[in-house]
C-alpha cells in the first residue's frame, strides 16, 4: 500500500508540475485522435446519412456488418495494416510504416465501421414524417441531407464524440503501425504499456490517471448530447 501511495503521490507531482515529456505523449494522443475522427467523419457522416435515409436491399445486412465491425480487434486492424504499410507490402513505398500518419489511418479504419453505425441509427431514428414532408414541399436531395443533420445532430455528435473515445484509448493500432517512437508516434495507451513494462510506474500512472480524465470528459460529453431534448 506504501508503494502505490508513493507512486501515486509522484504521479500527481509528473502531473502538476507541467512535465513537458507528460504532456507531450499527452498532446499527440489528442491531436492523431483528433485527426482520425475528422477524417473518418468526412466518410462516415454523409455515407450514414445515406444508408439512413434511402432503403435498399442488404441495407441491414449492411448495418449488421458494420455493428459487428464495431467490436473488431484494434491488433487485427493493425496486422491488416502492417502488412500493406511495411516495406515489403503494396504500399510500402510511401513510407507511412511508424509514422503519426500511419496512426491516424489505423484509427480510422478501427472507427469508421462505428461511425458509420452510430451515424445511420441516428438518422433511422428521426421523426418519419420529416422526409414524406420535404418530398411533399419539392426538397431536392442536399436539402433533405441537410435537414436530416439538422434534426438528428445530437446523435451524429454523440457519434464522432464515441469515435474519439473508442480512438483515444486504443493500443494495439498505435502500438504496431506507430512504433511507440519516444518524441514522434509514443501516445498515452503505448507509453502505459511500455513505461510500466521497465519499472517507470509513476510515469505509467500518470497517464493513465489523465487518460481516464479524458474518458471522464468523454462520457460526460457523450451523456449530455444524449440527455432529453
Amino acid at each position: 500500500m506504501d508503494y502505490f501511495e508513493a507512486s501515486l503521490r509522484a504521479a500527481l507531482a509528473l502531473i502538476f508540475s507541467g512535465d513537458g515529456g507528460v504532456y507531450f505523449i499527452v498532446l499527440t494522443s489528442l491531436r492523431i485522435s483528433l485527426v482520425a475522427v475528422v477524417l473518418a467523419a468526412l466518410v462516415a457522416v454523409p455515407l450514414g446519412v445515406v444508408i439512413g435515409m434511402i432503403p435498399f436491399p442488404g441495407r441491414h445486412l449492411l448495418r449488421r456488418v458494420f455493428g459487428s465491425l464495431t467490436a473488431l480487434p484494434t491488433v487485427v486492424v493493425g496486422l491488416l495494416l502492417y502488412g500493406l504499410l511495411s516495406r515489403r507490402g503494396p504500399l510500402g513505398e510511401w513510407g507511412l510504416l511508424y509514422t503519426p500518419t500511419a496512426v491516424v489511418i489505423g484509427e480510422c479504419v478501427l472507427i469508421l465501421p462505428l461511425l458509420l453505425h452510430l451515424v445511420s441509427t441516428a438518422v433511422m431514428s428521426a421523426d418519419p414524417r420529416l422526409l414524406p414532408t420535404l418530398d411533399s414541399l419539392g426538397a431536392k436531395f442536399h436539402h433533405k441531407v441537410m435537414y436530416l443533420l439538422a434534426e438528428t445532430r445530437s446523435g451524429v455528435l454523440a457519434a464522432l464524440v464515441t469515435g474519439f473515445g473508442r480512438a483515444v484509448g486504443e493500443v494495439g493500432v498505435a502500438m504496431m503501425l506507430g512504433g511507440n517512437i519516444a518524441g514522434f508516434t509514443r501516445t498515452m495507451t503505448t507509453a502505459i504499456a511500455l513505461e510500466t513494462s521497465k519499472g517507470e510506474f509513476e510515469l505509467g500512472l500518470a497517464l493513465g490517471l489523465i487518460l481516464l480524465t479524458v474518458a471522464f470528459v468523454v462520457n460526460a460529453l457523450l451523456g449530455w448530447l444524449q440527455r432529453p431534448a
